[in-house]
């Protein structure tokens, strides 16, 4: 991308900028929140957009000259109620934790339970781990899984939520690589008189592009950041029952935040436009079998597949078998071009900094336009140098297959 006014302006940030871009073009990024976004949303997120000040939704708007930007968050939340299937949409959530936030406030008093997946066991950091404000506000009551099956025992999570009675029962996750069961989830919190909220960050994109069952119409509300698998901008979206879009609306402006950022709508508006085309289908369906494949070859490599495989972008592995820690294999993988993030386990005896696994996943990749022959090299790869991190030869082979695929895959072809 053309840096020209910031290379005059600011050098520094400029070269920096630059050697990101060269970062991003040369490694095999396999962090499954991670994606590279179009051309055209890139432009967006850069417009002059982010000069206007907009507080309030549009046609009641607490700054004149909104004219334009009505429009332009209009158009967002009609391609996203068209695009999920939803009635009513919020397009303004800074991000994903103020969004989940927002949410909580909606329906929630303070100390008032919330039942959601536990961190350890694939859930996220903002569905109740004790080092969040949610947490200190809130009091959130967690449910596992078969670390070894991935199933969730859905009799016991109603069996919990009639004893604690939460206001929410939340589904959703950061690291668990299964399906759930949107109708169970919500006949759960029906029966104990709470609303469903499923928090589908990961996997939007995947729904977007009709790979994986939506949410939406069957939740009452359904949380999302814009990036990941959406391939937007950084941000967040709340979709909910008609019924509940005035406690949403309130609870995100003037509840928890003041003015939204347009130039981050504008660009999410761009996002959904693409996720409505047929390429995008395409695009979903082969993160899906990309996914499928590189965790076949790393299980048959060694590897530990936590939760027994994948049903969607994402792959949690065990690699102490291999003789190593989350943090050692992923500065391993980080040395020859290959970006991972390391992940707790169910039931790690391992602290957090340094836990038993690592996360990757398929969504970055696949937008480079890499099918399941480059999966099953990279698969290849990872266990070989996984099996001897320190052997030079190894690193070398590594190192080749990395610039052989980067330069095969160039950023920014055309999507």
């Amino acid at each position: 991308m053309s840096n020209k006014f910031l290379s005059q302006n600011d050098p520094k940030i400029a070269k920096i900028l630059k050697k990101e871009q060269q970062r991003q073009q040369e490694v095999l990024e396999m962090i499954p929140s991670e994606n590279f976004v179009s051309k055209a949303v890139l432009e967006a997120l850069g417009s002059v957009a982010t000069n206007k000040y907009a507080e309030g939704y549009p046609g009641k708007r607490y700054y004149g000259g909104c004219e334009y930007i009505d429009q332009i968050e209009q158009t967002a939340i009609s391609r996203a109620k068209k695009l999920f299937n939803a009635e009513h949409v919020n397009v303004q959530p800074l991000s994903g934790a103020p969004m989940n936030l927002a949410v909580y406030s909606a329906f929630c008093q303070p100390g008032d339970t919330i039942l959601g997946m536990d961190l350890s066991h694939g859930g996220h950091l903002t569905h109740g781990h004790p080092v969040t404000l949610s947490a200190k506000i809130y009091r959130f009551v967690r449910y596992t899984c078969d670390p070894k099956t991935g199933k969730l025992d859905y009799k016991a999570i109603e069996a919990l939520a009639k004893a604690e009675k939460p206001k929410i029962v939340l589904a959703g996750f950061s690291a668990y690589s299964r399906n759930l069961n949107y109708k169970k989830f919500n006949a759960i919190a029906k029966k104990v008189g709470a609303i469903s909220m499923m928090d589908m960050a990961h996997i939007a994109g995947l729904v977007a592009g009709k790979a994986l069952e939506n949410p939406v119409p069957i939740m009452d509300v359904v949380t999302t950041t814009t990036h990941k698998t959406l391939r937007g901008p950084r941000g967040g979206m709340i979709m909910c029952k008609q019924k509940y879009a005035r406690q949403i609306d309130k609870a995100v402006f003037p509840g928890l935040q003041g003015g939204p950022h347009q130039n981050q709508i504008a660009a999410l508006a761009v996002a959904l436009h693409e996720a409505q085309k047929a390429s995008f289908k395409k695009y979903a369906a082969q993160v899906l079998k990309n996914a499928r494949v590189l965790c076949q070859e790393l299980q048959a490599g060694g590897l530990k597949i936590v939760f027994g495989g994948t049903d969607n972008h994402l792959i949690l592995a065990d690699v102490t078998p291999l003789g190593l820690s989350g943090k050692e294999a992923e500065q391993a993988l980080d040395e020859v071009g290959i970006t991972v993030n390391k992940n707790i386990i169910p039931n790690d005896i391992r602290k957090p900094l340094d836990p038993s696994g690592i996360r990757l996943g398929t969504p970055a990749l696949t937008t480079r336009g890499m099918k399941e022959p480059a999966m099953k090299k990279i698969g290849q790869m990872i266990i070989a140098l996984l099996k001897n991190p320190h052997k030079i030869s190894q690193k070398t082979a590594a190192r080749k297959l990395v610039k052989e695929l980067t330069q095969k895959f160039p950023l920014f072809y055309g999507v």
